[in-house]
């Protein structure tokens, strides 16, 4: 009888062990939420400064995300080669180190080079903690573990928004980004502490450390010790091409593309609306901190919608889902739009945090669902890699329709198109992932395709 380590995970349970593993690489992606989004909250002192013109001023969040486009793909190869641990440590150093390097930038071309470079650690950071995570926790509850790793990462935007609150009106704007270098030092707690993933031990032939780890789980859960065997756990057939050609084979190439564009048009919708909150608002007349207070709220739903997203995904499925939260955000988004008072815009603000982000935390799912482990982390990275594109773009698109007198109402309202593309891409995607090991599914999609 064939056992994989998904028989043996789902035996085990959600142990201490694993509970450990989600929250280091939870913590990873708070500080990289942070990072990622304390430009937003500092654009309009960055721009007052350097009397930027407002899609100058919309580059500001976009050079930070060109980094994460190609730091994001790059670390999949990376991770799928040398191990997702030693990925995650130097995404964290990376993203860290040149956060705090801001704080000394003189010009927007500094601030320009010194973003994309952290912007390398910070797209590396998502796709390999998703991706380990998911290779650790029960296939019942893969779903809501993956979008709460995403979670994490919404709550460091909320973390930004509070320390931008308190931090820019009293020191100003670059003690923000010298606050974001305090990452370098949790990077020493992730080489000391956390796993390496016990699936692509074995799949690089570290049959004892993969043993190792699983006896380590078991006693975790106070589960019997099984004295594992050099070929006692099966690992499933290798695809004859890995790497970036591999997701563009026949069996990959039409949930690539799908996955890849409902990435792009999710991420322009949620960067290209959250990116411009603080600016918006506070072009309505509101104050500095009173605008900060409605970002935070918004970015406060999304967190709440990360963990939920998870968690009626295992039990609905990944694309009614999807098909929800995407559905909403285009209606909310033009509701937000027409807002004139201040409890119409806290009303739609949060609603539309909440399933903007619902639906793009529930793709994380499907993403780590899709590729076997020989490249898993590669297409993951890749689908998050061309949703930067989706993210570069939501910012400008913003600031080019402020910039042509689009105004509160329209630049809002136009990113209606995004979500309903994003509902006719799914209205045409067949394949439903949960409640299926990662060794099925990948079975599946290779006799199937």
């Amino acid at each position: 009888m064939k056992t994989y380590i998904s028989d043996i995970i789902d035996r085990i349970g959600v142990p201490k062990l694993t509970i450990a593993v989600f929250l280091m690489c939870g913590i990873t992606m708070l500080f990289d939420g942070y990072d990622n989004m304390i430009v937003s909250y500092t654009m309009p002192q960055i721009a007052k400064e350097w009397a930027l013109s407002p899609v100058l001023t919309g580059s500001l969040v976009s050079w930070g995300l060109l980094g994460l486009l190609v730091g994001g793909f790059c670390a999949g190869v990376l991770s799928d080669a040398i191990g997702r641990k030693k990925t995650l440590i130097l995404s964290c150093l990376l993203y860290s180190l040149f956060s705090g390097l801001i704080y000394f930038a003189q010009s927007f071309e500094t601030f320009a080079v010194f973003r994309v470079l952290s912007g390398f650690g910070l797209g590396a950071c998502l796709p390999v903690s998703i991706t380990l995570v998911s290779e650790y926790v029960p296939t019942k509850n893969r779903g809501v573990f993956v979008t709460s790793i995403f979670a994490f990462f919404l709550a460091g935007w909320v973390v930004a928004g509070i320390v931008a609150m308190f931090v820019v009106p009293a020191l100003g704007w670059r003690f923000c980004y010298l606050i974001g270098a305090v990452p370098a030092l949790y990077a020493i707690v992730l080489a000391i502490y956390q796993l390496e993933s016990t699936r692509w031990l074995l799949m690089k032939g570290h049959e004892a450390a993969a043993f190792a780890l699983l006896n380590r789980l078991e006693r975790s859960a106070n589960a019997t010790v099984t004295n594992f065997t050099p070929g006692s756990i099966t690992i499933p057939a290798q695809p004859a091409v890995v790497g970036p050609a591999a997701l563009f084979t026949r069996q990959f190439l039409r949930y690539t593309v799908s996955l890849a564009l409902i990435y792009f048009f999710g991420s322009m919708i949620v960067y290209g609306v959250t990116g411009w909150l603080p600016s918006l608002f506070m072009a309505k007349g509101m104050t500095v901190v009173k605008s900060y207070s409605l970002a935070v709220g918004t970015n406060t739903a999304a967190v709440l919608a990360g963990i939920l997203s998870g968690y009626v995904g295992d039990r609905i499925g990944r694309k009614a889902t999807l098909m929800i939260g995407f559905g909403v955000a285009g209606i909310v988004v033009v509701l937000f739009g027409y807002s004139s008072s201040t409890g119409q815009l806290i009303a739609s603000s949060v609603l539309f945090g909440f399933f903007a982000n619902f639906a793009l935390t529930g793709v994380q799912p499907m993403l780590v669902e899709t590729y076997p482990t020989a490249f898993r982390n590669t297409g993951v990275a890749f689908s998050q890699a061309f949703g930067r594109l989706g993210s570069m773009s939501g910012p400008l698109a913003a600031g080019f329709a402020q910039g042509i007198g689009f105004g509160f109402t329209g630049t809002l309202a136009m990113f209606v198109m995004p979500a309903i593309i994003c509902v006719i891409i799914l209205l045409f995607f067949k394949r439903e992932t949960k409640g299926k090991t990662l060794e099925v599914l990948a079975q599946e999609i290779m006799t199937k395709g």
